[in-house]
């Protein structure tokens, strides 16, 4: 990728992603670093696909926990800075990270951007669910791009939905180590859905191409320094999941989500049905997005599979429900789509239960 499109990729990712008010920090700094030859530079060491403002902000992310003292740690929430964004920002967030070029190019050559937002499983719950329900209850869980497979520990968290009107949905074990909370609302003409109180998961398995080992403690400081510096609740959340993910460890295996995705089924009892998880990897798979949902359905036609996607529209249910314009990603608000797919005689049921944030705060569900 040439620098003109790196530029570009970080230019998006400050208007689309960290946007308003998701993440002012990393949207001031992403929006400078998009005009910054040098800076956005450092993102040529990355491989191929992988130079995106998110790695960007990860490396820089690390690099100040490895320097908590620097005047730059001021303004990151996540090691307990409480300063906004002012002019100090940019300049200092440039000569921190040009002073350490090489440090920096070494993480980004070598890193993928690792996501394990643990508060999407609150989004995840329900569609899974009802794969559950129409599975007649229990199933086998199939997380691919699992990273540290916090999210297959979603059937042991607890679970409260805040609806409008004070209305409340939970859902989970009452006393779990780990509590998400999520805002919904109903669009117009759906009925929120009946949650049960818990999911009979007979066995899980993860699949990444490069798992991250939360028990390592310099491998759980990247996936802390993916999360964006400015939200640490959400920092406090993973290292919640990853403290209660010692008590039930998957398995996960390493493979690529296309190759390697029988290797992975096969490590399931062949007996249960099938729910597949992705969450925020389509986008990575970019021209192999047919061929991932093209093996989905080949596995289809060998046992009972469900596949729950959340994901931007255009990068899963694209494929499979073409024509729904109002699900699109910038058409939506930068919401992604909650989806559940079932496949018959070779044939798709593709439905999009709800639109979601990114980062699991909320939901709408759809029906």
């Amino acid at each position: 990728m040439g620098l003109d499109q790196i530029k570009d990729a970080i230019r998006s990712f400050a208007l689309k992603e960290a946007g308003g008010v998701v993440s002012p920090l990393y949207e001031h700094l992403a929006t400078k670093a998009a005009e910054d030859d040098e800076i956005a530079g450092l993102l040529t060491s990355a491989r191929d696909g992988e130079a995106r403002g998110t790695l960007l902000m990860a490396t820089a992310h690390r690099l100040i926990q490895a320097d908590p003292i620097h005047p730059l740690s001021r303004y990151y929430p996540s090691l307990g800075g409480f300063d906004g964004v002012d002019s100090e920002t940019w300049p200092l967030f440039r000569e921190f990270l040009l002073s350490r070029e090489d440090k920096a190019r070494e993480i980004i050559a070598s890193r993928y951007t690792q996501t394990n937002e643990v508060r999407r499983a609150a989004l995840l719950y329900p569609a899974v669910a009802q794969a559950a329900k129409e599975a007649g209850g229990k199933i086998a869980l199939l997380e691919v791009g699992c990273s540290a497979g916090l999210l297959l520990g979603l059937d042991k968290f607890s679970y409260r939905y805040q609806a409008d009107g004070g209305e409340q949905l939970t859902a989970g074990p009452a006393k779990a180590a780990v509590g998400l909370h999520c805002a919904i609302d109903a669009a117009p003409g759906a009925v929120l859905p009946k949650l049960p109180k818990k999911l009979n998961v007979v066995a899980s398995v993860g699949l990444d191409r490069a798992p991250v080992d939360a028990d390592d403690e310099e491998e759980l400081a990247w996936l802390e320094a993916c999360v964006w510096a400015d939200q640490p609740d959400r920092i406090r959340l993973l290292r919640s999941a990853a403290a209660a993910q010692r008590k039930y460890k998957p398995e996960i295996v390493t493979g690529d989500a296309i190759d390697d995705l029988g290797k992975a089924v096969d490590r399931l009892p062949a007996d249960a049905p099938l729910v597949v998880v992705t969450s925020h990897v389509l986008t990575y798979f970019q021209d192999r997005r047919e061929e991932f949902i093209d093996a989905l359905a080949a596995l289809a036609g060998t046992r009972p599979l469900w596949w729950v996607s959340e994901e931007a529209y255009e990068g899963a249910l694209k494929y499979l429900l073409p024509g729904r314009d109002d699900l699109a990603f910038e058409g939506a608000g930068a919401l992604c789509v909650l989806g559940l797919t079932t496949w018959s005689d070779g044939k798709a049921n593709a439905r999009a239960l709800a639109r979601t944030a990114p980062h699991g705060q909320r939901m709408t569900w759809l029906g």
